[in-house]
């Protein structure tokens, strides 16, 4: 699961080239799960619990998932699934692939089966048996989730490897 994380805080970052104290406005990330602290993952549960009913209140989804109130409403407008935020927009996609026949279709037919809509391709000449790829995919309401659409991508046989290179 991928999800985008909102960075609209003020950072210190005086050992890492930046000005201590920065401010770093609203800039988002597109990070996979493992990379992102557990406070976070527990506030998008939480969200989740209060959107579908399963909690009627902040106070009883926190509880639920084990975070404070405080916590989630400190995060809950810096965290969503990337799915959520992508409906109604343009994704480029960039992935290697092996240089062999129909690895392109299979592809594109999970594409088709996420309900994306492609609206381009550009692929470069395969060197060494690996054509790199670009894909840009409008997400439409109905899409279904976009980080399981990555993941099965990138388990294809023949693909690489899969990144989300921009957002519009």
């Amino acid at each position: 699961m991928c999800l985008l994380y909102k960075d609209n805080q003020r950072q210190v970052y005086a050992g890492w080239g930046r000005k201590t104290g920065e401010d770093m406005g609203s800039r988002y990330y597109v990070v996979k799960e493992q990379a992102v602290p557990e406070v976070l993952l527990k506030v998008v549960q939480a969200k989740k619990l209060i959107d579908s009913g399963k909690a009627v209140s902040v106070n009883e989804a926190a509880e639920a998932v084990g975070i404070s109130r405080s916590s989630f409403y400190k995060y809950k407008e810096d965290i969503f699934e990337f799915h959520d935020n992508a409906q109604g927009t343009t994704i480029t996609l960039t992935f290697q692939m092996e240089d062999e026949p129909g690895i392109l279709s299979d592809v594109l037919k999970v594409i088709a089966e996420f309900g994306a809509n492609i609206l381009t391709i550009h692929q470069s000449i395969p060197i060494n048996g690996v054509a790199s790829l670009s894909l840009s995919v409008q997400v439409l309401e109905t899409t279904r989730d976009i980080s399981e659409m990555l993941e099965t991508m990138g388990k294809h046989r023949g693909v690489r490897n899969v990144k989300i290179l921009a957002q519009e």
